[in-house]
Formats: C-alpha cells, structure tokens, sequence
C-alpha cells in the first residue's frame, strides 16, 4: 500500500486533475465536518449529501425535499438552515438524511469524486477506517487535510498520521506522510488536548464551542465509516444501527 498526501486547500484545487481511479481518498476534516458525518452516520442518519455552495444545498434540497440542511460559514450554523456543523446537534436525527456545506470539508470530499473510493474520516472512526482499509487493501491511498479557510490544519494532519499508524502494511511513506506520522506521534498521549491546542481549536472554543472541540478529539469510539456513493455520503459497509 501506497500512501500520498494531500496537505492544504491549494493542494485539493489540484485533486481532479489527477487520475485517482485507483486510489481510496481519505478526507480529514478534524474540526468538524468529518467528526460530523462521522458522529451523524453513528447515530443513525441514513445519508448525508455534501455540497460545494449553499446555491448547490438548496439545488439539492429540492431534489430531496425530506431532507435537513445542515453546515456552516465562518464556524456558525447557515441562517435559514435547519442544523449547523456541530457533531452534538446530529445526535438526535436518527432516520435523516442531510445536506450539508461546509467551508471546507464538503469542498475536499467533493474533489475527490474521481477516486475508486471515497472515504470520510476523522479520529473518531479512526480503528473503522483502518480496518476498512486492510480489508479492501487498496494499492494506493490518498490522505486529503481538508484544512481551515486557505491554510493547513494541524487537527487534520493528527488524524491522517493517526490512520497511517495503523497501517502497517504500508510499504512507501513520502515526506508529506512522515510530517503526518510525527503529528500523531507528539500528539498520540492525549489527542484531544492537542486538538484543543490547534489553531482551529483554539478559535472554536474562544466562540463558545469548547465541548465539540473534546468531542472531535475522542479516538475510535465510533464504528461507522462514511463512503461517498454517487452524490451521498453512506456507510460504508451495510449495518444495523441500533
């Protein structure tokens, strides 16, 4: 197995340009939108449709008129909107399906589209997503930081050196991988601490969001691993959810 990294929102602009047909991409938006999904698909959304604009979402929601809009703009819930990007407020939505925007995570799911898989991951489903990678074995693997605005995320690269941890069977690691390796290893004694120390940590609990911030730095405590099917977000493998 191959691992390549794709660090920055400028580096995931490049994404459709390259032939990833046989590559998984995995997308790592730390804080929040990944820990979102994850967090909702736990607890029983039925599906998820990540858009790339408000415009799209609301396009989307025509098609699907059942479904909630969720996301965010500048880290608050979208007015007119019926929930934001928080994981706590997709804890209760059993049976859903959503739509949602976010600044940045829906962006890099999006642009991954030409992938033989898609993948959403966050520290959550972090065992999930590793072993779902050891059973389908790919050949290569593209780890995605979807970031925060225009720039890096350290939270992001936390969880990918998280995954490839994991992955023993991981035969060429480039730079960008080892960058993300040595993350998780200074951060792997406590990850929520570091998360919360991240600049998009500390920017979310200074507006009032400190306990999604712990929530989103828990590690391996959900079983669910969201696969992008077309224009949805789904499990990956079929499951009862109780």
């Amino acid at each position: 197995m191959r691992i390549d990294v794709t660090l920055n929102p400028a580096e995931i602009r490049l994404l459709p340009e390259l032939d990833l047909s046989q590559t998984v991409c995995v997308v790592f938006d730390v804080l929040r939108a990944t820990s979102t999904m994850t967090t909702a698909l736990e607890h029983g959304v039925r599906a998820i449709y990540p858009a790339v604009s408000i415009e799209e979402a609301l396009e989307l929601r025509e098609k699907h008129p059942g479904a909630l809009l969720g996301g965010e703009r500048r880290g608050e819930k979208i007015d007119g909107f019926d929930v934001g990007n928080s994981p706590l407020e997709h804890l209760q939505l059993a049976g859903k399906e959503i739509i949602t925007t976010t600044t940045n995570g829906t962006v890099a799911l999006r642009a991954c589209t030409g992938a033989r898989e898609v993948l959403a991951a966050a520290l959550l489903n972090i065992d999930a997503v590793a072993a779902y990678l050891t059973r389908i074995h790919p050949e290569r693997v593209r780890i995605v930081c979807a970031g925060t605005g225009l720039h890096f995320a350290l939270e992001d690269a936390i969880g990918g050196g998280a995954l490839i941890a994991r992955l023993p069977q991981v035969k060429k690691l480039a730079d960008a991988g080892q960058l993300l390796l040595q993350a998780w290893r200074t951060a792997e004694h406590d990850p929520a601490a570091a998360i919360a120390a991240s600049r998009n940590g500390k920017r979310l609990q200074e507006i009032g969001r400190t306990e999604e911030v712990a929530w989103c730095g828990q590690v391996g405590v959900s079983e669910a691993v969201g696969r992008l099917d077309g224009d949805k977000l789904a499990h990956a493998e079929p499951r009862q959810v109780l």
